[in-house]
């Protein structure tokens, strides 16, 4: 027999109180007896009854198990990088109250949601950079995601290329940890600017291997300003530059790899979707492992207990002994 609980300061408040309730009780029938006479049978009969079932409801409160098994417990889920744009244009105010804020708020939304799966960060500019390495820890997610700003990365353009890449070869190592090749996803989250070179080879190589991109445009046809501590950021001639979004290089991404394009903007907002399109994917087997287990007996003894205090409401107690 084991224990869920061992008694601590609750369960000695309890018998401290049950026990001197019983003690006055008991020094009330002794000064009763002083002036007439007791039936002393039946009342200690009552008294057992009640500590009886006193006792149990304590046990049974404590959770007693008994009988143990192993029991192979399969852990079922799918390993998820999201890849984020720090560029500076991610500071647009097209979608308010920025690009960088609102993805943040709708991260830990699909974080959440995504939930009980290995989950990752990358963030990226010019070049890209691990921010949190897949895991089950959906804390260290959400604290992360709230540390992300456009300060973390070199202010050097947008490159798609990177953040794929890394992520490719991270899933491709998370090989060896599972007993077999899991679903692993991309997702890109950027408002599609990119001045690299290799991001097609890098999207025929995932398509090759069979990785799935999922795009999330953030910003707006019209585009936006981007703010900076000093106002707008301006080109040389003293103008405000404006970013627009480029949903055709992100459309494209997705559709070579059987992903799909989902939009963030400010009449548009395609979360919900995204979330129910991962989640669509077949999870597969990323750990098993034997436990043991045993049964929680705290029901019989409660009965038990409940058994007693309904015969002490059917006894009878007489405090004067009829000679």
């Amino acid at each position: 027999m084991t224990w869920y609980r061992s008694p601590e300061t609750t369960e000695w408040i309890f018998i401290a109180l049950f026990s001197g309730a019983l003690l006055m009780y008991a020094l009330r029938l002794l000064r009763t007896a002083r002036f007439v006479p007791v039936h002393y049978p039946r009342v200690l009969a009552k008294m057992l009854l009640r500590l009886l079932a006193f006792v149990l409801i304590i046990m049974a409160w404590m959770g007693p198990s008994a009988g143990f098994a192993k029991r192979e417990v399969k852990a079922i889920g799918k390993d998820v990088f999201f890849c984020i744009d720090l560029s500076r244009s991610m500071d647009a105010i097209d979608v308010p109250p920025t690009r960088l804020e609102r993805v943040k708020n709708e991260l830990k939304r699909i974080i959440r949601s995504l939930q009980p799966n290995r989950m990752g960060i990358i963030i990226f500019s010019s070049e890209a950079f691990v921010q949190c390495p897949l895991t089950f820890d959906q804390s260290a997610l959400l604290m992360l995601t709230d540390a992300l700003n456009t300060n973390l990365v070199p202010s050097g353009g947008t490159d798609l290329a990177p953040p794929l890449r890394m992520a490719m070869e991270k899933l491709e190592a998370e090989k060896q940890t599972t007993t077999r090749v899991t679903s692993k996803i991309i997702v890109l989250i950027s408002d599609g600017e990119d001045f690299g070179e290799e991001t097609h080879a890098v999207a025929k190589e995932l398509e090759e291997k069979g990785y799935k991109i999922f795009t999330l445009g953030v910003g707006t046809a019209k585009g936006g300003m981007i703010s900076t501590p000093s106002g707008y950021k301006t080109d040389r001639e003293g103008n405000p530059v404006i970013t627009r979004l480029n949903a055709e290089s992100l459309q494209m991404l997705a559709g070579r790899t059987g992903g799909t394009y989902f939009e963030l903007s400010d009449t548009r907002n395609d979360i919900n979707r995204l979330v129910a399109a991962i989640n669509a994917i077949e999870g597969e087997l990323m750990d098993a492992r034997l436990i043991d287990v045993s049964a929680n007996q705290y029901a019989y003894l409660l009965g038990v207990a409940l058994l007693l205090l309904l015969a002490d409401l059917l006894v009878p107690l007489n405090i004067l002994k009829l000679s």
